[in-house]
């Protein structure tokens, strides 16, 4: 009997067929073997936020989720929220904002409001909040965070 079970998995875009450990979580799948390490790990018990990743369009704490699990999914990670060579209006109102300062959190919250804006482009402040919840920032204070969510909501919401 095998230890390993064949997957296929569509991250970021790429269709991926790879035989891993039934054990290996989400998150050491992207960074040990895909070499995806913009997905942070942290807290490894899904407080921090820091590994969010979406799965089908979801965002998921990779660090809980099995690897596995994504067989026939689609994962976008950080590295896979913009085209390569540019920022996504998501980057680019973290950037506008500082909403940053050690960057180790910051994917995770790229990742999660990334998914608000194309789920809800005209969320509520508390529906921002509610996204930012769960996600930790020793750094900044989160004020900036939040106001790169809402001029993301500002621009996707006057899009349309």
């Amino acid at each position: 009997m095998s230890d390993k079970f064949p997957i296929r998995t569509c991250v970021n875009d790429e269709w991926i067929a790879a035989d891993i450990s039934p054990c290996m979580t989400l998150a050491d799948y992207l960074r040990d073997e895909l070499d995806l390490t913009g997905t942070h790990v942290g807290c490894e018990h899904g407080t921090c936020g820091a590994c969010t990743v979406l799965v089908d369009g979801e965002p998921v704490r990779s660090c809980l989720m099995l690897a596995v699990q994504t067989d026939e999914s689609s994962v976008t990670t950080v590295e896979g929220v913009s085209t390569p060579g540019e920022l996504s209006s998501v980057q680019q109102a973290f950037n506008d904002n500082h909403a940053m300062q050690c960057g180790f959190c910051t994917p995770g919250f790229v990742v999660s409001l990334t998914a608000l804006a194309r789920q809800q482009p005209r969320a509520t402040e508390e529906q921002l909040t509610a996204t930012l919840d769960g996600h930790l920032c020793r750094c900044t204070g989160y004020q900036n965070i939040l106001k790169a969510g809402r001029q993301i909501l500002s621009d996707e919401g006057s899009d349309s």
